[in-house]
């Protein structure tokens, strides 16, 4: 069961009656990229590397994989390889263009946690400080340690308060009702809390579920950057989203990054694709549930943990800016001494990633945890050709992207696809290996 299973919240548990059959894919004819880098810029990779890119990420369409694909590998500022394939829309078969919007879920977390760094570089909390600063609601957290015969869950203190490092490491201890059949994910999904109107109920809710262990002692993919959407909102004084907007969306020129796609804009936003349960044969299909159209009426609260839609440009910006250490087009979004913060390891001893937002049952030897940011630490242990110091994430579409200091380059993948039921794909590792094998000595 992958992450996307229940990341889409109740519409997995509503079924697939809004499912549009579009057939199986297997047999198409090969799909050529709709566009496709020239190599003009000045390059570090050799063009027949950029081309075999370009032509296995086009082959996913033909594969039924994926109905549209983007893909974006720039180095030193300038963009290398930029590829379109496939569609975006059925109906009328409107192919993947430059403006296409994607629903990019967890790659959310990343942009949440630069916009509580801000704060941090006002001087506005420690790592250090419990959470309790800001959310008083958690004051009465407790522990989970078991289930009594009846199925109670069985409660302690924690032994600390969790700090905001820990809330934005994963390492807090909070459930995010994605996966397991514990108390406290049960609850997650019961009380479907991830659905919350807005982010003060869900603050009192999840005050209520027990904490899935003591804070600082492991990793758990959990609701943890939506907490930090709620904290971001005390500090401030604005709305969530008001504050995204107006102090890093915007500053940015990520024009097309928020929490829903406005009316004019739809005509941009991809379909959204799944399998149907026990129909294989039938390949992708277009999956149309309230909770994936991200239209204004059908949002709830502003989650800064999967809630926004953006384009390939805005989340290019965002990396850039990054890898810049902080800075874009003269704009200065965080210091490069609190970059480089937010991609230092901060795993507890033993402590091990089984999610990159996209995907669940990782390999995870060499890889760590920063600050809203998966880390590549020891490449060969990982088997990842990232180099070390990479930082990554993904969202539960399919999308996922990594920033490589080393080589001074990001790569970023736009699709819409939930891969529950279907077949896994490592759309990271597969375009990574054809990434560094395309890099010239």
């Amino acid at each position: 069961m992958t992450l996307a299973t229940r990341f889409v919240s109740a519409a997995l548990s509503l079924g697939f009656a809004g499912l549009l059959s579009l057939g199986a894919c297997t047999s198409a004819p090969a799909v050529e990229p709709a566009s496709a880098s020239s190599l003009t810029a000045p390059s570090g990779f050799t063009p027949e590397g950029i081309a075999a890119l370009e032509a296995a990420m086009a082959n996913e369409v033909t594969l039924g994989h994926v109905k549209g694909i983007a893909t974006r590998l720039v180095q030193h500022g300038e963009i290398v390889s930029d590829m379109q394939a496939g569609v975006r829309r059925v109906e009328d078969s409107a192919p993947i263009a430059e403006d296409t919007i994607y629903r990019i879920y967890s790659m959310s977390k990343p942009i949440t946690g630069v916009a509580l760094l801000m704060l941090y570089e006002e001087g506005a909390f420690t790592l250090d400080d419990p959470v309790t600063k800001f959310v008083p609601e958690f004051t009465n957290l407790k522990v989970m340690t078991g289930v009594d015969d009846a199925g109670a869950p069985l409660l302690t203190d924690p032994d600390h308060i969790p700090t905001m490092r820990e809330v934005m490491t994963h390492t807090a201890g909070f459930a995010y009702g994605l996966f397991g059949d514990d108390v406290a994910n049960s609850m997650f999904r019961d009380q479907a809390i991830m659905q919350s109107p807005d982010l003060d109920t869900f603050i009192d809710k999840v005050a209520d579920v027990p904490l899935l262990f003591q804070p600082g002692t492991k990793w758990s993919y959990s609701a943890s950057v939506d907490v930090q959407g709620y904290v971001i909102q005390r500090i401030s004084g604005m709305r969530f989203g008001e504050f995204l907007d107006t102090r890093l969306l915007s500053p940015l020129g990520m024009t097309d990054t928020g929490f829903y796609v406005p009316a004019d804009d739809l005509d941009r936003f991809s379909d959204a694709f799944g399998y149907v349960p026990d129909k294989p044969e039938l390949g992708l299909v277009k999956y149309d549930r309230p909770t994936v159209q991200f239209r204004k009426e059908t949002i709830g609260m502003e989650s800064g943990g999967g809630g926004l839609v953006g384009t390939m440009d805005d989340y290019t910006r965002f990396c850039q800016m990054l890898l810049n250490g902080g800075e874009l087009d003269g704009v200065r979004i965080l210091k490069p001494e609190t970059v480089d913060l937010m991609r230092t390891n901060m795993l507890p001893d033993g402590a091990k990633l089984f999610s990159d937002g996209a995907q669940q049952n990782l390999k995870t030897d060499g890889l760590g945890f920063g600050l809203n940011v998966g880390l590549v630490l020891d490449p060969e242990a990982s088997e990842m050709a990232q180099g070390a110091g990479s930082y990554f994430w993904g969202g539960a579409a399919g999308t996922w992207f990594w920033i490589d200091p080393e080589n001074d380059l990001f790569f970023i993948g736009m699709i819409q696809r939930f891969s529950w039921n279907g077949p896994e794909v490592d759309f990271r590792r597969n375009s990574a290996s054809l990434v560094y094998d395309a890099l010239a000595e």
